[in-house]
């Protein structure tokens, strides 16, 4: 079961606010009056960590919701572009402002663009964070042939980069969307998705594609990605850290292509 960790943290600055709220209300009164008759005062511990934590929570949670946001990639399905490991940042107001936890977009910023490195939630695990790349747009029309990947019939450039020597049969690449170049990779004879028949994206939708063509279930798997359960612009990698005992790495600090 997947942490709601949203929910949890709107839930913390809820109860610390309501309890400071409280105490400066009703019971703080309370307090200046022994104090000033000259009887010793004692702060609840409630009340003391509260008004500690409640801003430092407030903070987080602002930025964390309406701004941005960090990840780390578990998987291999967007590799070579992210390694797993990685620590990303994430824009959360690059496609619109929308509400913490209920994901309503109350004002429009801006929209997906082909080729931008995508967190949302995927439809068959709604409360799953996925990562993949915006391939096709609404009303599209998206087909592979051999790991070529076609856009409304024309078929996107891609430039051979060398054979991968730590995945025997695997291909590196360069491919070119919305007139951006970014990593790809693929197998020398095609996984299971390395062809799919022409589909259409339908309005308010988009496909998303891993660039580890042969090893990412996404929409060739589970379909199109509604509007609504887009999170924000995956743009930095901040820092590197695979295992618990390694040591972090600040080598692949920089943008996302």
């Amino acid at each position: 079961m997947d942490i709601n960790f949203p929910l949890i943290l709107l839930l913390l600055v809820v109860v610390t606010g309501v309890i400071w709220l409280f105490d400066a209300l009703f019971l703080a009164r309370g307090r200046k009056v022994q104090a000033a008759k000259g009887q010793p005062v004692q702060e609840p511990v409630a009340v003391e960590y509260a008004k500690s934590f409640f801003p430092v929570l407030a903070i987080v949670f602002v930025l964390r919701s309406f701004v941005v946001e960090p990840f780390q990639i578990p998987s291999a399905s967007m590799d070579p572009t992210l390694e797993v490991g990685d620590f990303i940042l994430v824009n959360k107001f690059a496609y619109g402002l929308r509400l913490p936890v209920s994901r309503t977009k109350v004002m429009d910023i801006g929209e997906p663009k082909r080729g931008d490195v995508m967190v949302f939630f995927p439809p068959h695990m709604n409360e799953t964070y996925y990562i993949k790349r915006v391939i096709g747009l609404p009303g599209d029309e998206i087909r592979i042939v051999n790991n070529q990947l076609y856009i409304n019939g024309d078929a996107m450039p891609q430039e051979f980069i060398r054979f991968d020597t730590e995945n025997p049969g695997r291909e590196l690449l360069w491919e070119t969307l919305g007139g951006h170049r970014h990593l790809t990779a693929k197998q020398s004879r095609p996984g299971p998705f390395g062809n799919i028949r022409t589909l259409k994206v339908p309005e308010g939708h988009y496909f998303m594609v891993g660039d580890n063509r042969d090893n990412s279930l996404d929409s060739r798997k589970w379909g199109f990605v509604p509007e609504e359960d887009i999170v924000g612009k995956a743009f930095a990698i901040w820092m590197h850290w695979e295992k618990l005992l390694s040591l972090p790495s600040f080598d692949r600090v920089g943008g996302i292509d």
